[in-house]
This record gives C-alpha cells, structure tokens and sequence, in this order.
C-alpha cells in the first residue's frame, strides 16, 4: 500500500494533467455558455501544456550546455521550446475566440448556444 501511495505521489504532475484536461473537457461539452467553453479550452490546452514540459524533465539532468564531463544526463530543451510556441498561439486563439463571442452577442443578443440555435429554428420553415 505504501508502494502504491509512493508511486501516485511521485506522479503528481501526470495526475494533475488528467484532472485538467478531464475538468477541461467537461467544461466544453457541458456548458452553452461560450465563454465559458473558451474557458474550458483554455483549462484543457493548460493540461497539454503541464504533460508536455513534465515529459521534459528528466530526474538529475542539466541544462543542455557541454561543459566537458563525461557522463552528464541533459534535460531536452525542445518540449519547453514548444511550449512557449502554444502558449502564444493559444493567446491568439482565445482572443479571436473572445472577440467571436462578442460578434455572436452584438448580432444575436446571447452568448448562449440554446438561444442562438432557438433563434435559427423560428427563422427557417420546416
């Protein structure tokens, strides 16, 4: 039992990234809300984000620089390059995201999906 305790804490992150994206993805599919779905999004890109730098990261490595002793294990800097990519990426994103949900609330008067989808139902014959 003790084993097992050990083994979930030493994976703290891993599990922090589960708990994310699930919150994440939960927020998207059950909210009308489209900010808040943004939001959801948001909270699932953060959960790659924490996977993608804890896969990075390795136990006693350094930063990638030769200083000339044999034998150093390095930590790989490409996942934390990539990251900082996603994150500006993810920024641009979520604002063109935010400025939609204005123009969706300028033009149909909600930003919730059941009331827009309400509106295309009594504008179209069936």
């Amino acid at each position: 039992m003790a084993d097992l305790i050990r083994s979930i804490a030493g994976h703290y992150n891993y599990w922090m990234f589960v708990i994310l994206m699930m919150t994440g993805l939960f927020i998207v599919v059950s909210r009308g809300n489209l900010i808040k779905k943004i939001a959801g999004l948001n909270i699932f890109q953060t959960s790659v984000f924490l996977f993608y730098i804890s896969m990075g990261k390795v136990t006693g490595g350094t930063a990638p620089v030769n200083t000339g002793r044999a034998g150093e294990v390095y930590s790989n800097p490409l996942p934390h390059v990539l990251i900082l990519t996603a994150i500006v990426v993810g920024i641009a994103t979520t604002a063109v995201g935010l400025a939609l949900a204005v123009r969706i609330k300028e033009s149909y008067g909600s930003i919730e999906e059941d009331v827009i989808e309400d509106m295309h139902r009594t504008e179209r014959p069936a």
